[in-house]
């Protein structure tokens, strides 16, 4: 099996109206996520897969992208970047939430990387 799609996102300039938007036309149930400014989870029992609906950052006011999770975030930046995509955000960790990263492919489309999360050691 190839790496699966794990998460996506639809950002804009004001994340709180946007998840009303989708939660009114599909039924999603996007709930604030504690601690993090206009960025709402959506649970994959709604949409197939679990994403979020939130506010973009500065140099990326609005998008949509899916999140592929892979072993290695830094090789598979390597590889892409090797074939003709370039790395827009490095491999980034939040503690406890999710360690990931954006690429650009050829065309310009924004796509992220989650690195898969390796059990912890007894």
């Amino acid at each position: 099996m190839g790496n699966p799609v794990v998460h996506w996102e639809v950002m804009g300039p004001d994340g709180g109206k946007l998840a009303s938007f989708y939660n009114g036309l599909f039924d999603w149930g996007a709930t604030e996520a504690p601690g993090m400014d206009q960025y709402h989870l959506v649970d994959a029992e709604k949409t197939g897969v679990g994403g979020a609906i939130g506010k973009g950052v500065e140099e990326m006011p609005s998008y949509v992208t899916i999140y592929i999770q892979v072993d290695d975030i830094n090789d598979h930046l390597a590889k892409i970047e090797g074939a003709g995509g370039s790395s827009i955000m490095p491999r980034t960790e939040i503690p406890g939430t999710v360690t990931f990263a954006l690429f650009a492919d050829p065309a310009g489309n924004v796509v992220g990387l989650v690195e898969e999360e390796t059990p912890a050691a007894d």
